[in-house]
Parts: C-alpha cells; structure tokens; sequence
C-alpha cells in the first residue's frame, strides 16, 4: 500500500489504463481492509488531477464504498445507480445542510438510541459536527457542553451562535437559564461546579474526555469528575464523550451507565511523517541537556534545520510545537530574526491588532514584529482575545506560522497542513507520550481543507502504549478526597478505607462547605483549624469587606498558598511574597498595564549587567504580567478568596461573629475591574479597552442579555471612539 501511495504522489500523472488499475486495487483493499483502501482513495482525491476523468464514475462508486459522502459534493463526483443515490440522500443531515461520512452517521444513529456514547475517534473525524447536529435537531432543550479551554469554549460559542433563536447561550455563572426557550451551557468543568440554578439537564457533551483520568496528572481532573457526577446523578442526563486516540475506559463502566464505548480509527485525512529525527539523532540529541558537549551548536543545528525547513514551506499554512511559554516566545523570535536575515519580504497586509497593540501595550512589543512576519504564538498566557484573533489571522492565511504550547493538543482548530514535532517535552521534565504525540500528529491537515497532512518529528515518535482512561469517581482505584466526599456511601466501594472514615469523621456542616468548594479537603480543614485559632487574636485581619489592606491580603494569600496549592502543583516562578505584591499593584492600581510597567523597573533594575536588551526585558515583562493576569487574577486568586471567604465565613458564624465579604474584591480581581453587566463581554474576546469605553455608551442597569442587545441594535460599535480592531470584535460577537 505505501508503495501505491509513494508512486502516486511521485508520477506526474496516470492514463486510461493505469488508472483503472489503481481503483482496481482501491476496489480490493476495500474488500480486504477498509482502512487502507481510504487511506489510498485520500491520496488519490489529494492527486485527482493526475488520474483519467474518464473514469470518474468507478471512482465515485469507490469514495462512496468506503462512506465518504462529503467528498462526493467537494470533488462534485457523481452517482448513477438508484441503490447509492438512495444511500447517498440517506447521509444527509437536513438540520446541518452537510453530507455526513458513513461511520458518523453510524455515530448519529448511536447517539438517538437510548444509549449513553463514549467515542474515541481521531483529530479529522468530525466529531464536533455531531455537537451541532443535535443543537439543531432541537431535540434537547437544555445542553451543557462541557470543554477543557476557554479558547474551545468561545470557538463552539461562535459555531452555534447561529441558533440563539431557539437557544440561549450561556457562557458564565452569572446568566440566568431561559424559560421561553432552550438553553446551551457553555462550561468549563469548573463553571458547571459553581453554577447553582441548572433547569432539568437533558444532554451533556464532554469533550476531551480523557481529562477525566487521574492518571494523565491533570490538576483539574476531579472538577471534571464531579461535575459529571453531579449532572449525571442529579439529572439523569443522556451523555455524549468524545475524544481522540483511546482504547479503553474503566472496566464496568459502560455497563452500569447504558453506554457504548465506539472506538474507530476512520478519518477522512491522511497524515505523511517525515523523519528529521533519526539522519539527525547525533546531533539532536546533544540538544536533550545543556551541559553535553557540543551542546550550543546542536541547539544552533537544530534550530537551523527548522528555520531552513519553515522557510520551505512559507506558502502553507505550519504549526511548530514548543514546551513552553518560554520556548514559544524565544523560538519565534529566533526565527523572526533568521528570516529577516534571509531577505524574506514582511507582509503587506497591516493586521487590525497592531494598532490596538502600539495604543494598549507598548509599540516596542516584539508579537508586532512577530506578526508582520506572519508569525503567530499560541500558549495559555496571551489574553483571549489575542489568542483567538492569531488562530483567526492563521486560519484566513494572513499568518503562515504558528508557534504553540500544548494549547495544539487541547483542540484549538487550525487550517494548518504541516506540524511541526520540536519539542520532545511538555513544559521542562513531562514527556510528550505516545498519546499526545498522536494528538498533536492530529493536528496535520484540516477535514473538507486537506485531504492530507504533514508531521516533521524533530524527536523520535514516543512508544506505543495503550491509553486506558479511568473515571475515579467510577473505578475509585485511586480516588482523590476532593472526589471522594461528594459520593454518597452507597457509590463507595470501600466504606472501610481509611480515607473514607477520614471523609465521614468531618463534622456535616463542615463537610458540606468544604464540599461545595471543591478543592482541596486537608487543605481546607487546615486552614478551618488555623481559622479557629486566630479568629479572636486577629478578627480584624479575617473578617474584613471589599478591599483588603496588606495585612489582610497577606494573610489570606499566605493560608491559600500553603494550603490549598496540590502536591503536584508548583508557582512556577511565582513566590508567595511576589503573589501579595502583584496582587496589591493590581488590586490598587486596577490595571494590567501598571503592573506591566512595575515589572518593567523590576526586571531593568535586575539587568545590571545588560546581558538583555531593553527590547527584550520589556517583552520579558508583558509575558510575566499577562501569565499572571491568565494564571493569578483570572481563577487562581479569585477561587482562593472565594474559598476562604467561605470558611471565614463558617467560623465567625461558629463562633457567634460577624463574618467578613471578599467578594467584592475577589469578582473585580477576577473580571479585570470592569463593570458586572460588561464582563459577559470578555468571554466573547472583546478587548477590555473596548468594554471600559463601552461603560461610558451604556446606561449601567443594563442586564447582560439587554447589553448585547443593545450593542447590536444600536449599533454602538460605529462611535468613532473605537478604533477599527475593537470595533471589528464587538461586531463579530
């Protein structure tokens, strides 16, 4: 097979006779393996110009043979017999006005039997199109929709906007749930957690459900987890998991919860690997450790070897996969500074978001320069409305690069063809294993875009190994106490664990506030008894309301930081003392950009010895402060503040005391100091330098429903006091 695939790529084209042959062959393989004969089939479509249309007709009958409807409409092939005319209308989704290829359709009809599905299919399946397919058959009114990123949740957001005439989408906590219509959750497995007022739940979608494993060390895989044993507990909801690459789930799962486990490797995009890895090994490997010999000039090779490949492929559209933040931002830069070295002309087209960029943040940003390279980075520290305007300038071709941490993996969808496998490691010590190597190989080639794909790996592919996901509030081998305690006993299989007697000793009321915090349990109960023992001594310091002093923030902060933060879990380069501080200068000064200009003199003030440019020490600055505004002063604080303004609250009320409120402080720190009923905004991508200038435009009693509305019908976005990138989101959204 991969020989007929290599002579089809290399031939420059095939008459008559030779072309029948190959669909002849195409014909047997569909006998004998179907997956090879689609992967074949691809190939051909990817060359059809060089195969004789006279015999169009036997390679329609071959593309519908082995179930690609949509490829029948995309290459405009046609179908003579009543039979497959017949199967061809029956693949046809009225609701999505799309042709479904055969193994989702088979995945459709699972889905409306009263069967619960969990589905392991890859990157180019089409998965998610499912998703659409039932919010359009309207068939459920309430959905939740539970997705592992912001940036994912905001991209199905955008997807489904187009049915808010029967659904009303729900994007925070804050919202209330319609009554005249349906309504779509949007949530973070956090979010659904917190909200508290769900109508009766009919679906829940998981994607990326592998997140739900203990074992893929996630920190969020019991929010996951409990959230959907709450909704599936309470509701009795249908449920829909989907994700890519697994070939099990927890033994007896299935089975207690009326399910199907659907595992298929169809895909619709072939994916060619290129080994830049082993004609290299000597060298590449010099790059694993930094005190090998020859280490600077492996790195200098290899960074080359890249460069020179990207270059070759400034045409297309390529994703390079780095470990870290750090790593996005210094690889681009290198490669930035090797093209203009190279001679390689800057874009003509001027991006919206450069100005926005020179009018908020500084004109000396290198992401400029990036962009006007067509570079683009993708992590988790950008604010989101610049991560969602890069993916969108990659995916309309104004960008040809893209340079991302494993935000790849976690399912942000790309036009790209060609990954890039650089980085062997996720952060500094995790490897990259077999399964996220798969996930990011994924990635290659965008379904109804590229009938094929590239991966270069720059590492060797990672074993083998079978992917079990267990669900611990299930399996419970392990299980964590933050999921442990929201069982009931007749869920737990061992009552007579000592983890579980720890569980039930915790006095109810007690229980049920640490419960309903979720993180945490000896965390939390810690912090009670310290709590208990300070109250009187320093009630002023504990039960304060809206804006802490030093003292107050200092101490809340202190007991979080040593109680709450897991085993597994560091600051990374945040300290304690550098958490009271940042949060003081944020909290006092209500702005990201002072705390960026107060990094700014902290780190010029430890360049003493110049070893970086100004340049560079202000790029090192706005990274640092928008990894904290992301990592910190999004959830990291505000979740803190919340738990512990709950447990103050417990004891003062224990002990016969006024309680204090920070949450006040804790929901301005979370939503950047904008106005309640402007935050739902954000979500949307809309820039907080647009909101702040909206709060001057709108009346501040609007409801969040009533100040999208507004916005639209007004047409508020016209005032000239935009500029044209903040003007160009508000209309998007």
């Amino acid at each position: 097979m991969e020989e007929l695939i290599e002579n089809i790529e290399i031939k420059d084209s095939f008459n008559l006779e030779e072309t029948f042959e190959v669909y002849k062959l195409c014909s047997q393989f569909i006998v004998e393996d179907e997956q090879k004969a689609q992967k074949i089939i691809i190939n051909v479509l990817n060359n059809r110009n060089k195969f004789d249309k006279k015999l169009d007709l036997i390679l329609s009958d071959l593309v519908e043979a082995v179930g690609f409807y949509p490829y029948l409409k995309k290459e405009n092939l046609s179908l003579e017999s009543t039979d497959s005319l017949i199967r061809k209308e029956y693949h046809y989704s009225n609701n999505v006005d799309k042709f479904l290829h055969e193994d989702q359709k088979h995945l459709l009809s699972l889905l409306n039997s009263e069967k619960n599905v969990i589905v392991s299919a890859p990157t180019s399946f089409g998965k998610s199109l499912l998703i659409e397919e039932f919010v359009a058959s309207r068939k459920f009114k309430n959905i939740i929709i539970i997705q592992p990123t912001l940036a994912l949740l905001d991209e199905t957001r955008r997807k489904l906007l187009k049915y808010d005439e029967f659904y009303k989408i729900i994007v925070r906590t804050s919202q209330e749930a319609s009554i005249d219509k349906g309504n779509l959750f949007l949530f973070t497995a956090e979010r659904v957690n917190e909200y508290k007022s769900f109508p009766n739940i009919d679906f829940l979608i998981i994607d990326e459900f592998y997140k739900l494993s203990t074992n893929r060390d996630d920190e969020r895989a019991d929010s996951l987890n409990n959230a959907f044993h709450y909704i599936i507990k309470k509701f009795n909801s249908k449920f829909y998991l989907l994700g890519p690459n697994i070939d099990g789930i927890s033994d007896g799962f299935v089975e207690k919860y009326n399910a199907i486990f659907y595992v298929t490797k169809s895909s619709l995009v072939d994916t060619k690997v290129f080994d830049y890895y082993t004609p290299n090994k000597e060298i590449f490997e010099k790059t694993t450790h930094h005190l090998k010999k020859g280490y600077k000039e492996a790195v200098e090779f290899k960074e080359k070897t890249l460069f020179d490949l990207l270059i070759s492929k400034k045409n297309e559209q390529t994703i390079i996969y780095c470990s870290s933040p750090n790593r996005v931002r210094s690889l681009s830069m290198k490669f930035c500074k090797y093209l203009i070295e190279n001679g390689e002309l800057e874009s003509d087209v001027t991006l919206d978001i450069i100005e926005w960029i020179k009018e908020n943040i500084s004109e000396n940003w290198s992401l400029i320069k990036l962009l006007n390279n067509k570079i683009g980075i993708h992590d988790g520290a950008l604010q989101k409305h610049i991560t969602t305007s890069i993916i969108d300038y990659f995916n309309n071709e104004f960008l040809n690069f893209l340079f991302c941490t494993t935000t790849i993996i976690e399912g942000v969808n790309t036009s790209a063809k060609n990954i890039i496998f650089y980085d062997s490691t996720k952060g500094r010590n995790t490897a990259i294993d077999f399964f996220d190597y798969s996930n990011i190989k994924g990635r290659a080639g965008r379904l109804m875009i590229h009938y094929k794909g590239n991966i270069y790996n720059f590492n060797p592919i990672p074993k083998n190994t079978q992917i079990i996901i267990d669900i611990p509030f299930f399996e419970q081998n392990p299980i964590s106490d933050e999921i442990l305690i929201n069982l009931d006993q007749d869920e737990v299989k061992d009552i007579y664990s000592d983890q579980y007697k720890s569980i039930v000793d915790i006095p109810y009321s007690e229980k049920e506030v640490i419960k309903n915090n979720g993180v945490h349990v000896s965390g939390q109960r810690s912090i009670i008894e310290q709590l208990r023992n300070d109250i009187i001594s320093k009630y002023n310091i504990i039960a304060w309301n809206r804006y802490p002093n030093k003292e107050q923030l200092s101490y809340v902060l202190e007991l979080a930081w040593n109680n709450l933060r897991k085993e597994s879990e560091t600051g990374g380069q945040m300290t304690l003392r550098g958490l009271i501080t940042v949060t003081q200068i944020y909290g006092y000064n209500q702005s990201i950009w002072n705390l960026v200009e107060n990094t700014y003199s902290y780190l010029r003030k430890l360049n003493i010895n110049q070893m970086k440019s100004d340049e560079e020490v202000r790029d090192d600055a706005i990274m640092q402060s928008f990894q904290t505004l992301k990592h910190w002063f999004e959830y990291k604080v505000p979740k803190w503040l919340a738990v512990i303004n709950s447990l103050q609250e417990f004891v003062c009320n224990e002990k016969g005391l006024r309680s204090g409120n920070y949450s006040y402080f804790s929901s301005l720190i979370e939503n950047d100091f904008l106005a309640d009923n402007l935050t739902i905004l954000a979500e949307f991508g809309v820039p907080s330098s647009a909101i702040r200038k909206l709060e001057k435009l709108l009346p501040p009693h609007l409801s969040q429903d009533e100040v999208i509305k507004r916005i639209k019908e007004d047409k508020i976005y016209e005032n000239p006091i935009f500029i044209n990138y903040e003007r160009n989101k508000l209309i998007n959204n």
